[in-house]
């Protein structure tokens, strides 16, 4: 069933009519991939960039109730970076994949205070295709901060922006337009023309993963899928040590009318008026074994309407639960898996030497008319130290908002149908697709 799945998904790419014009493939490099990191390190790094990469989503707001602190201060918060080009000719930009926000930039010259990065700085001047926005254009207006420049500021009029994030990193620049081009299908490249980017001068935070900026997958209109026009976007990850990892923009929006009982569909909600650029689910409850935990409403700080909602998000590594759903999940764990508790956070057991693997209770997430059924390595982190052996729970303790991670989305092609306001999902093999 599962390569029925994975072959039902391939065809519609294929058949895909408008595929030729419009369809884009992004390939993904892990932040950890290929860095010599041990299992455990990875561990604590992924948990680490979890509860960093809340604070940039959820503490610009005056109601969350999130800090930033020294803690955070040298975690890196990139998951997946995404490699492609802008300008003629091509320079490339590597930036980091974030559906939590919808600007896209990259740090440009004359680059006035920057982070380092291995790749060159974009330099507009020599693009044959570089424009500029009016500061009284729509693009211009639509960015929360943005002013006019002066002769300075490449002209009179011009509009100049500054977007921050709510770990304190910000970007301030002059909006642009140019082509970018990216990967097609096989050997194709699609080059698309006078798309709005950020061109940042003045660039700060935790960008330490060797990216050049961010691109924005949110729901604004300055996003890439809104800009691409584009129905839907899906990508697919794979294990975190693997290669291969794809974002796909352009990809049928009829995938949830597959005869396949594999595909899985779920609405996005309402978004609170605070957060209009995030994909919220309807998170009804949670299987742990045998245990059934309901997930109340009442147990979102951020509602609307009475609706709470949990963030599915590509930037955060481990899914992330408000406290007191988190208890019980942590405590229906600890009942059923009979190991001592080596470490509390994230949640790992310890395994006698020559001990046979231990009974994991299955685990499984309810949403509104859809069941994410995960498979053991979608939620048991393993490793190996000093001769001994941990089982870990790659989920973590958050604040008042539940953030569904990408590890949990590991082989799963997961498909944000714009069109239809539904999320789609089907086990992969990801390299394939």
């Amino acid at each position: 069933m599962q390569k029925l799945a994975v072959q039902v998904l391939v065809a519609l790419a294929i058949l895909c009519s408008y595929a030729a014009a419009s369809t884009v493939r992004l390939q993904l490099t892990h932040t950890d991939a290929g860095r010599g990191f041990t299992r455990r390190e990875v561990l604590h790094r992924m948990a680490r960039r979890s509860k960093a990469r809340a604070v940039r989503l959820l503490s610009g707001a005056a109601s969350a109730p999130v800090t930033p602190g020294r803690l955070f201060d040298t975690v890196p918060v990139a998951e997946y970076l995404a490699q492609f080009s802008i300008g003629t000719p091509p320079q490339p930009v590597q930036l980091e994949v974030d559906t939590g926000s919808d600007l896209t930039w990259t740090q440009c010259v004359p680059c006035i205070a920057c982070f380092d990065q291995a790749l060159p700085y974009f330099d507009p001047n020599p693009s044959s295709s570089f424009g500029m926005f009016s500061c009284r254009s729509s693009a211009c207006q639509s960015l929360p901060i943005s002013s006019c420049g002066t002769e300075n500021w490449w002209g009179n009029q011009t509009c100049v922006y500054t977007y921050s994030y709510g770990d304190k990193s910000v970007t301030t620049g002059l909006l642009f337009l140019d082509t970018f081009t990216f990967a097609g299908a096989g050997e194709r490249v699609v080059a698309v023309p006078d798309l709005a980017f950020g061109c940042g001068f003045f660039n700060s935070g935790k960008f330490i993963s060797n990216e050049t900026g961010i691109a924005g997958f949110g729901r604004g209109t300055l996003s890439l899928p809104s800009q691409l026009k584009v129905d839907n976007f899906s990508y697919c990850f794979t294990n975190i040590t693997g290669s291969g990892s794809t974002v796909l923009l352009g990809l049928p929006a009829n995938l949830h009318s597959s005869s396949s009982d594999e595909i899985q569909t779920t609405p996005f909600i309402q978004n609170p008026a605070d957060f209009p650029t995030f994909y919220y689910l309807s998170l009804k409850a949670i299987t742990v074994g045998s245990c059934r935990l309901p997930v109340p409403e009442s147990a979102f700080a951020f509602t609307k309407n009475g609706t709470g909602g949990t963030i599915i998000d590509s930037g955060t590594a481990f899914t992330m639960l408000p406290p007191n759903i988190y208890r019980h999940l942590h405590d229906s764990f600890v009942s059923q898996v009979k190991l001592p508790v080596a470490d509390d956070d994230p949640l790992c057991f310890a395994v006698a030497p020559g001990e046979k693997p231990p009974y994991v209770p299955k685990l499984a997430l309810h949403f509104e008319g859809a069941t994410l059924d995960l498979p053991r390595e979608n939620y048991v982190f393993d490793y190996e130290e000093a001769g001994h052996s941990y089982i870990c729970l790659a989920i973590v303790k958050g604040e008042d908002m539940a953030i569904l991670g990408n590890f949990q989305q590991q082989n799963m092609h997961v498909l944000y149908d714009l069109a239809a306001n539904k999320l789609s999902f089907v086990p992969a093999h990801c390299e394939t697709v």
